[in-house]
C-alpha cells in the first residue's frame, strides 16, 4: 500500500471517530488520575456483520482481561492500559479503513481480528504503519504471509482441515464428503481446500453467494449424492440456519465445523434434534478451572456481556483466545520495556506465555507453536458441548 493510501485512510478513520466501536463506548480506560501515564492497545474486530457474533465473544475475553488487569509495568513504570477499539465490519472492504482508524488512534499493538479475510484486509495497513498486530483466532495462512507485522496465537488451517478430515476418516469411515462455503470467503474457501487435500476420499464441493438463506438445495444435495459427512466451516449467521435447517430436515448426515461453528448460538440451533454437530476448537470448558469461574462470573455479573456471548453464560473457545491475547500484550510490551510500536515489534517475536489454552510461542513467520486442537460434539438434550477428542498432526 502506498503511503497516499494510507494517508487517505487515515483521513477517512478520523471522520469514523467514536462509532467504530459499533455503539460502544471508543476506549475502555482504567480509572485513575488523569497525568497517570497510558498505553492504549488497539482491538480490530467485528461487532456488526456476519461474524459480529463471534467478534464480541473474542473481544469479551479481553475486556475480562483488563477487568482482571488493567495496568502493567513497561521500564519500570506502571502504564494504565485503555483498549481501543474499531470495528471492521466482518467486511474486507471496510477492514483498512478500521485498522487505519486504530493507527490513527497511537496504539502501541493491536489485537485481532476474528475472520481471516478481515485480517488479511487489514495488514497492509498495519504494516505500513509499522504496527504489530496479534492475531487471535484468524486461521487462514495468508494472514502472515509475506507480512512481518502479523503474528497469531491460534493454530492455523492446513491443520485444522487436516485434523477434521482425519476425524471424518476415523470416527465415521468417511470415504464421501460434502464440501460448503460461501463463494469468496477467505477462511471457508481456504479450509475447504485444506480439508480435501487432507482427506482420502471423494468430496462434492458447492459455494454459495453472500447473503444466501435457503440451504436446502445444498443440504439435499449431500443427501442425494450419498455423502458420509457435510463439511461447513461458515459463519456464525450461517451455520445456525444451516444446523436448523439440518434438524428440521431430521439429516442424520454428521456435520463438522471449523473453529467458527463453536458457539452457543450454534449450539442452541441444534437443541432437542438430532443432529451430529461436531466442531474443532481451540478451547473445551474445563480446562481452566479458575478462568472459567471467573469469566461465567463476569458474563452473569454484566447484562451486555451476556448479550454479547449469545444470551448465556457457555465459554466459547474464541473467548478463551481473546483472553490470552491480552496478556500476550502485557507480555510483548513487558519484554520492549517501551510503548513504542517499533519496539513492542521487536520484542514480540520472543515474547511466550503459558495461558489458559496452552503455550504461546511464535515461530519465524510469526506464527503460533501449537499441535493441538479440540473436538467438540453438541450434546443436543443438555445444550452444552462435550469434548469428543483431542486431536493432532505431525
Amino acid at each position: 500500500m502506498k503511503k497516499k493510501a494510507l494517508s487517505l485512510l487515515l483521513s477517512g478513520a478520523m471522520v469514523m471517530g467514536l462509532a467504530a466501536c459499533g455503539g460502544g463506548a471508543a476506549t475502555t480506560q482504567a480509572p485513575g488520575a488523569s497525568g497517570d501515564k497510558v498505553v492504549r492497545i488497539g482491538v480490530f474486530e467485528p461487532s456488526t456483520g456476519d461474524s459480529g457474533p463471534g467478534g464480541k465473544q473474542e473481544m469479551l475475553g479481553m475486556q475480562y482481561a483488563w477487568s482482571e488487569t488493567p495496568t502493567v509495568e513497561v521500564g519500570g513504570e506502571t502504564y494504565q492500559v485503555e483498549l481501543v477499539y474499531a470495528d471492521n465490519g466482518s467486511d474486507s472492504a471496510k477492514a483498512p479503513t478500521a485498522a487505519a482508524d486504530l493507527v490513527s488512534k497511537d496504539v502501541a499493538l493491536v489485537l485481532g481480528s476474528y475472520g481471516s479475510g478481515v485480517s488479511i484486509a487489514g495488514g497492509p495497513v498495519f504494516e505500513e504503519a509499522g504496527l504489530a498486530a496479534i492475531g487471535v483466532t484468524c486461521t487462514n495462512p495468508g494472514v502472515t504471509a509475506g507480512n512481518d507485522y502479523y503474528f497469531r496465537i491460534c493454530f492455523l488451517d492446513p491443520f485444522q482441515g487436516t485434523v477434521l478430515a482425519n476425524f471424518a476418516q476415523e470416527k465415521f469411515s468417511a470415504k464421501k464428503a460434502y464440501l460448503l462455503g460461501e463463494l469468496g470467503n477467505d477462511y471457508d474457501q481456504g479450509l475447504l481446500t485444506f480439508f480435501e487435500q487432507a482427506f482420502d476420499g471423494e468430496v462434492v464441493k458447492d459455494s454459495f453467494p453472500t447473503n444466501t438463506a435457503d440451504f436446502s438445495t445444498y443440504l439435499n444435495k449431500a443427501v442425494s449424492e450419498g455423502c458420509d459427512v457435510i463439511f461447513c466451516p461458515v459463519s456464525i449467521a450461517y451455520s445456525t440456519q444451516i444446523v436448523k435447517l439440518a434438524a428440521s430436515m431430521g439429516l442424520d448426515t454428521p456435520i463438522l465445523g471449523g473453529d467458527t461453528l463453536d458457539s452457543n448460538m450454534v449450539l442452541e440451533a441444534a437443541q432437542n434434534s438430532e443432529v451430529q454437530l461436531y466442531v474443532s476448537t481451540f478451547y473445551q470448558e474445563g480446562g481452566a478451572p479458575e478462568f472459567d469461574e471467573g469469566i461465567k462470573a463476569y458474563i452473569n455479573g454484566d447484562a451486555t456481556a451476556m448479550t454479547n456471548n449469545g444470551g448465556n453464560d457457555t465459554i466459547a473457545a474464541v473467548t478463551a483466545m481473546g483472553y490470552d491475547a491480552y496478556y500476550t500484550a502485557l507480555e510483548a510490551l513487558k519484554a520492549a520495556g517501551s510503548v513504542n510500536a517499533a519496539d513492542v515489534k521487536a520484542a514480540l517475536p520472543n515474547v511466550t506465555y503459558t495461558g489458559v489454552s496452552g503455550a504461546i510461542a511464535f515461530d519465524a513467520t510469526g506464527d503460533a507453536v501449537r499441535d493441538t486442537a479440540y473436538i467438540k460434539t453438541a450434546d443436543t438434550a443438555n445444550n452444552v458441548w462435550t469434548l469428543e477428542a483431542t486431536q493432532t498432526v505431525k
